[in-house]
C-alpha cells in the first residue's frame, strides 16, 4: 500500500541512495575481498572465468576419448570437461597450484563410466597428462590388437595406479620403460595376453604395494631382482608360465600379505626365505611342480591364513609343523603325493574351515581329534588309503553334509550308529559279538540272503563293498 501512494520523487531520491550505498560499500570491502581466489577446489561453484584446463591438456583429453569411446560426441557435448556440471562420467580433476584444472583420474568400461568401441587402443597419449594418478581400462581392448606402451619420456610422474584388466587385445610385452613410473604404487596387468619375460625394470618400481600380473603368457623366469619391492603386501604372478625356481629374495620382502604363484610352471621347493614373511595371511603356490621338503621356520608364519598348496609333486610326509599355524582357515594339500599318517597336531588348527587331503597315499587313521574342529566346512580326504572307523559323530556328520567327503578309502568304515545320517563315501561297519569288524551291513543285504560273513578283519580295518561279495559268491 505504501508502495502505491508514495510521490514519483522518492523514487528518484531512494535510487540515488542505493547507489550511493552500494558504491561506498564497494570501495570498503574492495581491499578485502582482492585477497580471496575466486575458486578454492574442484567442485567450488564460484566463478570459473579464470579456472580452466591448460589448452594443450585438454585437447589431448579430448584425443583420447575420441580414440576411445563412442558414447557422446565429446567436444561438443563436454567443451568444458573438468568445469563443475560439465564433468563426464570416468573423469576426475583437481585444482592445481597453478590455478588450472588438471586431469587426476581415468576410468573405462565400467559403468556408468564410458565404455570402449571396437577399435579402441592403448592410449599412449596419458603419459602427456603431467597430473594423471589414476587410469583403468577394464573389458576395454577386445578386438584390435594393441600393446601396452610407456613413454621413455613420460610426463606421468604423479601416476600411482594403472589397471590395465580383462583385455583380450591387448598382447605383446611388458614395456622396459615402465620404470618411468617412478610414482607407481599400484600396477594391475591381470587378464590380458601379454607375453615374453617380466621386465626387471618392474622392480624397480620401490613405491609398489600391489603388483598383479596373473592370467596373461608371460614366461622365463621370475627375476631375483623382486626382492627390491619392499613396499610391497600383495604380488600375484599366477595363471602364466612363469619357470625355475621362486627366488629366496622373496623373503625379504617383510610386509607381504599376499603371494600367488599358482598354476605356473615352477619348479624347486619353497624357498628357505618365506618363513621370514611374519605378515603373510595368503599363500598360493598350487598347480605347479614344486617338490622337496618344506622350509624351516614353517611356523613362525602365525599370520598365515590360507595355504593352498594342491598339484605339486611334494612326495613327502605331511610336516607336523603345520598343525602350529593356528590362524590357517583354508587348507589345501590335495593331489602331491604325501605319505605317511595325517599328524594329529592337524587337530590344533580350530580356525580350519577348509581342508583338503584328497588324492594323495595317506595311511594310517583320521586323528580322533577332527570331530572337534568345530569351523570347519569342508573336509576332503578321498582317494587315499585310510582305515579305521571314522571318529566323527552325528552333529559332526550333519553340519558338514555333502562337504564331507571320504570316497576312496576302502579301509575306512561308518559305525552303523551313524550310518543312517547320510551316505558320505564309506562303507558301514559291522561287529560280532567279540566286537571284532566283520562284513559292512548294507540295506540290499537282507533282500538278498548274504548274511553269513566270509571272513574276518581285525577291528581297525573295515571290509569289502556289496560288490565285491557278489563278485567273490
Amino acid at each position: 500500500m505504501l508502495q502505491q501512494t508514495k510521490p514519483p520523487y522518492l523514487d528518484t531520491m531512494y535510487c540515488s541512495f542505493s547507489n550511493s550505498l552500494s558504491l561506498l560499500l564497494l570501495l570498503l570491502i574492495l581491499p578485502l575481498s582482492s585477497s580471496i581466489p575466486s575458486v578454492s577446489n574442484s567442485n567450488a561453484h564460484h566463478s570459473t572465468n579464470t579456472i580452466n584446463m591448460v589448452p594443450s591438456e585438454a585437447e589431448t583429453l579430448f584425443t583420447i576419448m575420441e580414440s576411445m569411446s563412442s558414447d557422446q560426441t565429446w567436444r561438443v557435448s563436454f567443451p568444458k570437461p573438468c568445469q563443475p556440471g560439465q564433468t563426464w562420467p570416468g573423469i576426475e580433476c583437481k585444482l592445481g597450484a597453478d590455478n588450472h584444472l588438471h586431469v587426476s583420474r581415468l576410468d573405462f568400461g565400467n559403468h556408468p563410466n564410458p565404455s570402449c568401441k571396437r577399435t579402441a587402443t592403448f592410449p599412449s597419449e596419458i603419459s602427456a597428462l603431467p597430473h594423471l594418478q589414476s587410469v583403468f581400462f577394464f573389458n576395454c581392448f577386445t578386438h584390435t590388437k594393441t600393446s601396452f606402451s610407456v613413454s621413455r619420456a613420460s610426463n606421468a610422474s604423479s601416476l600411482q595406479q594403472l589397471s590395465l584388466r580383462s583385455n583380450p587385445a591387448l598382447v605383446g610385452p611388458i614395456p622396459p620403460q615402465i620404470s618411468s613410473l617412478k610414482s607407481l604404487e599400484i600396477l594391475t596387468l591381470s587378464q590380458n595376453r601379454l607375453t615374453g619375460k617380466i621386465p626387471p625394470e618392474v622392480f624397480s618400481l620401490s613405491s609398489l604395494v600391489h603388483l598383479d600380473l596373473s592370467y596373461n603368457m608371460l614366461t622365463g623366469t621370475i627375476p631375483v631382482q623382486l626382492g627390491s619391492l619392499r613396499n610391497l603386501q600383495g604380488l600375484d604372478l599366477s595363471y602364466n608360465m612363469l619357470t625355475g625356481s621362486i627366488p629366496n629374495s622373496i623373503g625379504e620382502l617383510v610386509l607381504l600379505q599376499k603371494v600367488d604363484f599358482s598354476s605356473n610352471l615352477l619348479s624347486g621347493g619353497i624357498p628357505e626365505g618365506i618363513h621370514q614373511l611374519s605378515l603373510l595371511n595368503f599363500l598360493a603356490l598350487s598347480n605347479n611342480k614344486l617338490h622337496g621338503q618344506f622350509p624351516k621356520g614353517l611356523e613362525k608364519l602365525q599370520s598365515l591364513q590360507y595355504l593352498i598348496l594342491d598339484g605339486n609333486p611334494m612326495n613327502i610326509t605331511l610336516p607336523l609343523e603345520l598343525g602350529k599355524l593356528v590362524k590357517l582357515q583354508e587348507l589345501r594339500l590335495a593331489d602331491s603325493g604325501y605319505s605317511g599318517t595325517i599328524p594329529e597336531s592337524f587337530s590344533q588348527l580350530k580356525n580350519l574351515s577348509t581342508l583338503s587331503l584328497q588324492n594323495n597315499r595317506l595311511t594310517g587313521e583320521i586323528p580322533l581329534g577332527f570331530g572337534s574342529l568345530s569351523h570347519i566346512y569342508h573336509l576332503n580326504l578321498s582317494r587315499n588309503m585310510l582305515g579305521g572307523v571314522v571318529p566323527f559323530n552325528p552333529s559332526f556328520l550333519s553340519r558338514l553334509g555333502r562337504n564331507l567327503d571320504l570316497s576312496g578309502n576302502p579301509g575306512l568304515c561308518l559305525s552303523p550308529s551313524e550310518a543312517h545320517i547320510l551316505k558320505i563315501g564309506v562303507n558301514v561297519c559291522g561287529t560280532n559279538g567279540n566286537g571284532s569288524a566283520i562284513l559292512p551291513l548294507k540295506n540290499s543285504q537282507a533282500s538278498s540272503g548274504l548274511s553269513k560273513p566270509f571272513f574276518l578283519l581285525t577291528p581297525a580295518l573295515c571290509v569289502l563293498g556289496l560288490h565285491q561279495i557278489l563278485f567273490l559268491v
